[in-house]
């Protein structure tokens, strides 16, 4: 367990840095908003390409930023259900939805997307709007989001074993951040 649990921790590493990395998208993304929209309105001239490099960014950091969300375990879950139950019944309910729907939702769009992309490479595939970008690597935004999640459900797994099985504190014992910060809320009264 001990290698496994290394595993998970590099995973969790990589992933926290790319999540973290990409929140500054968001901030590109929206100068290059301002900057188009200003020398559309002011000179008049303007590009789909700017339009489409938007896309592309917000694309990229919500792609980037969703196997972090995973590790941050800030998904949503229907709370009211879920937090009825026992930690112990939460991570196995967490254990069973990451391995029969995350896991073959994520392997199969892997599996259809490495195709779709590779055809967009390897074709050259270009936006059919006027002055638009190349389309492959926005379709390879999709597949390395997706591979990225592949590698924290692999993660999340493990520590939810981990954490079953005793060999790890539970790294969220109050169901998530928000829960978390009501129990050192109540602490501190």
């Amino acid at each position: 367990m001990g290698a496994l649990l290394a595993l998970s921790r590099l995973i969790d590493r990589i992933n926290e840095f790319i999540g973290k990395s990409v929140s500054w998208l968001i901030l590109i993304a929206v100068l290059v908003s301002a900057v188009n929209a200003t020398v559309r309105k002011v000179f008049n001239v303007s590009s789909n390409a700017w339009l489409e490099l938007q896309w592309y960014l917000y694309g990229a950091a919500f792609l980037f930023a969703a196997a972090y969300t995973l590790k941050q375990n800030e998904h949503i879950r229907i709370d009211i259900l879920y937090g009825a139950w026992s930690r112990r019944v939460q991570h196995w309910i967490d254990l069973f939805g990451h391995v029969f729907f995350l896991m073959p939702m994520v392997t199969l769009m892997i599996y259809l997307l490495y195709p779709y992309v590779m055809r967009a490479y390897i074709s050259g595939e270009v936006s059919t709007n006027a002055g638009g970008l190349i389309l492959w690597p926005a379709k390879a935004l999709l597949l390395f989001g997706f591979a990225q999640m592949f590698a924290q459900g692999i993660s999340e797994i493990i520590k939810k074993i981990a954490v079953i099985r005793g060999d790890l504190a539970d790294p969220f014992p109050a169901t998530g951040h928000h829960g978390h910060d009501a129990i050192e809320q109540e602490e501190a009264l």
